[in-house]
């Protein structure tokens, strides 16, 4: 599946082996991942599903060999086997994590749920087990990197925190609505679902098929599924009664759906 046995890595790794590829033009931020397992052939094969990729891969068999290269240059990521000879992971993820903080992939033949939860307290940002799907050691690999290096884009603004319409405020921490005079309106957990829904899309077409999503319970039947959002519908503008404009709010589109009418702002 993954070819013969050799060369391996995009640098010169520290058990001797090298990669002679070329490097794809655009590496994944020019990230540089470490695979720590005394297995060669899981070496290879993990590094070179990750060179595809676009990461520059480094290799170690032992731990000693490990703190060579940590101390030697720069690395994004570890992925370190469990069972080492001499010191083992947990060791080596509990040590690592004394002195750097690099994001650490636990691999092991392992399957004890035990094993998985000491991993992770020792360190380890994620855990997988042998067997492995190597696109799934791949998407993992980019999930705790984004987790690690990006956690909030800059040109991304953190969760709203509230909504405001036609005098109405929808507090989405405390799953509260108030109206212009700050009196509670009291909704139900599916009510406030639907609510929230129609406020983060105001003045869209929102199709039956896309209330029937958020408003059907197991075990009902189409019929029964869309006379549920009709009422769920209905119990909201009944709700929203207070303001001389509800009816207007939760308009009906024929044919289509409904469309939250007014202008939303979100603080």
């Amino acid at each position: 599946m993954y070819g013969k046995e050799g060369n391996i890595v995009t640098n010169a790794s520290f058990d001797g082996t090298r990669a002679d590829a070329p490097t794809p033009a655009v590496p994944p931020a020019h990230q540089t991942l470490l695979i720590v397992d005394d297995d060669e052939e899981i070496r290879t094969l993990v590094a070179e599903q990750l060179r595809k990729t676009g990461y520059a891969v480094l290799t170690a068999a032992d731990g000693q060999t490990m703190f060579a290269i940590l101390a030697a240059q720069p690395v994004d990521l570890i992925i370190l086997d469990l069972n080492l000879p001499g010191e083992d992971g947990l060791s080596l993820c509990r040590s690592s994590r004394s002195k750097r903080n690099i994001p650490i992939i636990m691999l092991t033949a392992r399957s004890d749920s035990i094993d998985r939860v000491i991993g992770l307290e020792v360190g380890a940002d994620d855990y997988v087990t042998k067997p492995f799907d190597p696109r799934e050691l791949v998407a993992r690999v980019r999930s705790v990197m984004r987790r690690a290096y990006f956690p909030l884009a800059p040109h991304e603004a953190p969760p709203p925190k509230r909504a405001s319409f036609r005098g109405w405020t929808l507090d989405f921490e405390n799953r509260r609505l108030t109206d212009a005079d700050g009196r509670v309106v009291m909704l139900s957990g599916s009510e406030f679902s639907l609510l929230k829904y129609f406020v983060e899309h105001a003045n869209q077409v929102l199709t039956q098929d896309q209330l029937l999503t958020l408003t059907a319970r197991p075990g009902l039947t189409d019929s029964s599924a869309q006379s549920a959002a009709y009422l769920q519908v209905s119990r909201l503008r009944q709700k929203l009664i207070d303001n001389a404009r509800a009816s207007e709010l939760i308009q009906t589109v024929r044919s289509q759906g409904y469309v939250f009418a007014s202008a939303v702002e979100f603080a």
